[in-house]
């Protein structure tokens, strides 16, 4: 079986992991959970880090912390996973959901200033599967209608816009490290900002909002999202390898591009725009139809080669329809994406063995429907 994803751990995680363990620190107290919060605030260019159990919780606390007035509008994308949507309407928000661009997979950015209304607040950007969206105009719309930026840089471990790094642009950014992402931490997350009132904001919010006058009597309902020491360690340790996991991933997507440009009907990825470099979170392609992504997909794992569909579109999610949401909407960039896309196996311990098996695999499906 060749799967869609398997991790790297091939530097000092277990020599971390090992220190935990002897120290006895393995709970959210130990020293790793502050170092790992500074080294990759550091990195990515925030001044503060808050380390949480997953990115869903990173968004939940991030949303949270901003004190959006209930009923607030917030511009985000209809193709991405659910949590940022679920996590706007889990704080009595209102999602406002823009098409997809069908080049780069992100949010349309052109499609956001008509969506933009007096109970606007706040824009939410998700960068999809290697390349980001283009943030030089997202902040140029949040200046001009005074609204903040959420960023979900969740599978951008490194990648940069205009030569700086994702999760650096917004007010407040979240990041996930399950083992799909270029940095793992088995399940964890962090939250970015750097403003100190907020980042302490997030602090107690991931920690069952503990008082410091009196620590079990509570003033407001907060979340257990905390990181373990043990989750830390690794994250310090995989973090310690991102120039060369960067490099690794980019270099799978070259051969993957080498090796099935020209020989397949199929929409490769986007290798750069004017503004960045793919990074490959995912390898994905775009069928020409449904039924030829279903077919390709069934035949691939057919063969052992794992492969996943793409997002599916927020506005088609039964449980937001059920809360009378989206009802009436179409959104037909992501709709094609959302039926025609899948991906193929791009994780950072794949062999180049079996990239070669993968894509000539490939090729002869295609050639064969």
């Amino acid at each position: 079986m060749i799967p869609v994803n398997i991790p790297r751990l091939s530097g000092n995680e277990k020599k971390y992991l090992n220190e935990c363990i002897e120290t006895g620190w393995i709970s959210s107290e130990g020293s790793f959970v502050s170092r790992f919060e500074a080294e990759f605030s550091s990195y990515i260019g925030q001044d503060y880090g808050i380390a949480v159990s997953n990115g869903s919780a990173a968004l939940d606390v991030a949303i949270k912390a901003l004190d959006l007035e209930k009923g607030s509008e917030v511009i985000c994308p209809t193709f991405t996973i659910i949590s940022p949507v679920q996590s706007i309407v889990n704080q009595g928000l209102v999602p406002v959901l823009i098409d997809s661009n069908l080049d780069t997979w992100n949010m349309e950015v052109n499609q956001i200033e008509n969506k933009i209304t007096s109970k606007t607040k706040a824009i939410l950007v998700v960068h999809i599967y290697g390349l980001p969206v283009e943030m030089d105009a997202i902040l140029q719309l949040a200046k001009t209608y005074n609204l903040k930026v959420i960023e979900d840089a969740a599978e951008m471990h490194g990648q940069t816009c205009n030569t700086q790094k994702c999760g650096a642009f917004g007010d407040i950014s979240i990041f996930s490290f399950y083992p799909n992402k270029h940095i793992t931490t088995g399940e964890g997350g962090m939250i970015l900002t750097s403003d100190e009132a907020l980042a302490e904001r997030c602090k107690k919010l991931r920690n069952l909002c503990f008082e410091k006058e009196r620590r079990f009597v509570h003033n407001e309902i907060g979340w257990n999202y905390r990181m373990t020491n043990m989750q830390a360690a690794l994250g310090v340790a995989q973090l310690e390898q991102i120039d060369d996991i960067i490099e690794r991933k980019r270099a799978i997507g070259k051969r993957y591009n080498d090796l099935l440009k020209n020989k397949i009907n199929l929409q490769l990825p986007l290798a750069q725009t004017e503004y960045s470099q793919n990074i490959y979170w995912v390898y994905g392609l775009l069928a020409r139809t449904e039924a030829e992504c279903s077919r390709i997909q069934k035949e691939l794992n057919q063969l052992k080669i794992g492969t996943r569909p793409f997002f599916w579109c927020m506005h088609e999610q039964p449980v937001f329809n059920k809360m009378g949401l989206f009802k009436s909407e179409h959104h037909p960039v992501a709709e094609k994406m959302a039926r025609t896309g899948f991906y193929i196996p791009s994780g950072l311990g794949l062999a180049n063995e079996e990239i070669e098996i993968v894509a000539d695999s490939l090729i002869k499906i295609v050639s064969n429907g």
